[in-house]
């Protein structure tokens, strides 16, 4: 069971809705979940992959430019310390 807050006046407006077709709050509710929605039949698109979104940068760093870089970066760090 789940249980809903919501404001008098738009729970009145509800209970005349399901009034309206000759069933109680609960069972209308109850009828509205159980249908599908048109949201629902509306088929999605698929999703544009992301490979190759970078590809116009060409090639990642090989391992070896990792590694120098790393060094020139690192190269006299904690040096500077008393």
């Amino acid at each position: 069971m789940i249980v809903i807050q919501l404001p008098d006046e738009q729970a009145a407006a509800l209970t005349a809705k399901a009034a309206a077709q000759g069933l109680t709050l609960e069972n209308w509710l109850g009828k509205l979940a159980a249908t599908e929605t048109p949201a629902g039949d509306q088929r999605l698109k698929p999703k544009k992959s992301a490979y190759g979104l970078l590809a116009k940068y060409g090639p990642g760093p090989t391992e070896e430019e990792i590694d120098e870089n790393r060094r020139e970066m690192f190269h006299g760090f904690g040096e500077d310390v008393p």
